[in-house]
């Protein structure tokens, strides 16, 4: 991915160009995280270790790697602005006893929508009028895939592996699955490893039942009186409402809010099927769309209004 460098970098000096707004008219730069080792929350300043674990990818390969690299870059031309990257995808804040799963080979990991995530949880506490740190809240992150956190007084202390397929089925992604039976359709001859991968993930969900993932025509199916496309739309509401009711154990208490976020949430249908199922539990907010640029837009500001000082990436 680092080799696509000079196009990205150009990409965005062009776009930059196009909105008539100057390097040196920039406060900070800031980008999605990459894959660098587990991180706690928060706005971190992209440092020269962050560059040289992104650039190795010695965490992994992903074109959110270039993120950084892209940002730091910037600021220097810039002046020397600052560059920061905000909740990435690798915030780790697990309890110990949330990483337990049955088998020690195959530990529990965060991997999760942590900028949304976090994002939603601040605007739930402005709501609230609490500081995120005070609540104790269920956020529940519905796009292209599902990830579930309880957020413990500003920790995600458990979360579903939305990237590699815990947690409720979504659009594209199968979600948990009968252990055994995936194993014996694994070795079944019928399938190879990159075919079971994309069934897992691309084309399970709803793409699998009911052959798309846009949420817009399956609801307008069920109004049309479509009783599979009622039914399996039913089961991903029910099962991320029963994601959301086992986090409540983890909470010791009923949360202080539900939050239901990402691009799945525009649908009322959808978000009012799970509110039935877990209103009793505490006021559901919705706020629906992804809202990761206004999040690292947010991130940064909070650093340069001194609301919050920078984590350090060591």
């Amino acid at each position: 991915m680092v080799n696509q460098y000079s196009l990205r970098k150009k990409a965005v000096l062009e776009f930059l160009a196009k909105k008539n707004t100057a390097l040196s008219a920039l406060a900070a730069v800031v980008a999605r995280g990459g894959l660098t080792k587990p991180l706690t929350g928060g706005t971190y300043k992209i440092n020269e270790r962050m560059l040289a674990d992104l650039k190795s990818a010695k965490w992994g390969d992903h074109a959110s790697n270039l993120g950084p690299i892209l940002a730091y870059e910037l600021a220097q031309e810039a002046g020397g602005i600052p560059a920061f990257t905000v909740d990435p995808v690798v915030v780790d804040e697990l309890d110990d006893l949330a990483r337990i799963s049955g088998l020690p080979q195959l530990p529990r990991r965060s991997k999760f929508h942590a900028l949304n995530q976090k994002a939603a949880a601040r605007r739930a506490a402005k709501a609230l009028a609490c500081s995120y740190q005070e609540l104790n809240l269920i956020v529940a992150h519905m796009g292209g895939g599902i990830s579930i956190g309880a957020h413990k007084q500003g920790r995600v202390v458990d979360v579903n592996n939305a990237l590699d397929g815990d947690g409720p089925m979504s659009p594209e992604r199968s979600g948990t699955l009968p252990a055994g039976d995936l194993i014996r359709l694994c070795y079944s001859g019928r399938f190879t490893f990159q075919e079971m991968m994309r069934m897992v993930n691309g084309r399970g969900g709803l793409m699998a039942h009911l052959g798309t993932t846009n949420t817009k025509e399956i609801q307008q199916r069920v109004q049309a009186g479509d009783k599979k496309a009622e039914l399996v739309f039913k089961a991903l509401a029910y099962q991320v409402a029963k994601s959301i009711c086992a986090l409540v154990a983890i909470l010791g208490n009923k949360p202080d809010a539900i939050v239901l976020t990402g691009g799945m949430a525009h649908s009322e249908m959808l978000t009012g099927w799970i509110k039935e199922r877990v209103g009793f539990l505490a006021p559901v907010l919705v706020y629906p769309g992804e809202g990761e640029m206004e999040a690292l837009a947010q991130g940064a500001l909070r650093i340069l209004n001194q609301k919050e000082t920078p984590q350090v990436y060591t």
